[in-house]
């Protein structure tokens, strides 16, 4: 039980890093940075420092098991943010898909 739950708390730090390596990505995009800005290089770095994260995750689950995890942190977070920080509208359309979404990943987890 503690090898798993090692495994859903670097799959959980992974998440954490990802996201923040979005919106880093997401702050250039919509301010129209170039390639080589501060805010793009943070969300590549970013992105390089998750798969080290990832690959301990995995040493610890399985994989199924860390993507349904990683799946349901992410999906969440990055649409509160997207709706809180920078403005987007979600509809009934994005919450039904959330809903959906979220649902597969239920039941993906209770098989894993």
């Amino acid at each position: 039980m503690t090898h798993l739950l090692f495994g859903f708390g670097f799959t959980f730090i992974t998440a954490l890093v990802v996201i923040v390596g979005d919106t880093a990505l997401k702050y250039a995009a919509d301010g129209d940075q170039p390639m080589w800005s501060g805010f793009v290089a943070l969300g590549c770095i970013l992105y390089a420092v998750s798969a080290l994260f990832w690959f301990f995750a995995m040493q610890h689950m399985t994989l199924v098991q860390a993507g349904v995890a990683y799946s349901m942190i992410t999906l969440l977070a990055l649409a509160l943010i997207g709706a809180v920080w920078f403005g987007g509208a979600l509809h009934a359309r994005e919450y039904a898909g959330l809903a959906c979404a979220l649902t597969a990943m239920v039941l993906l987890s209770r098989v894993a």
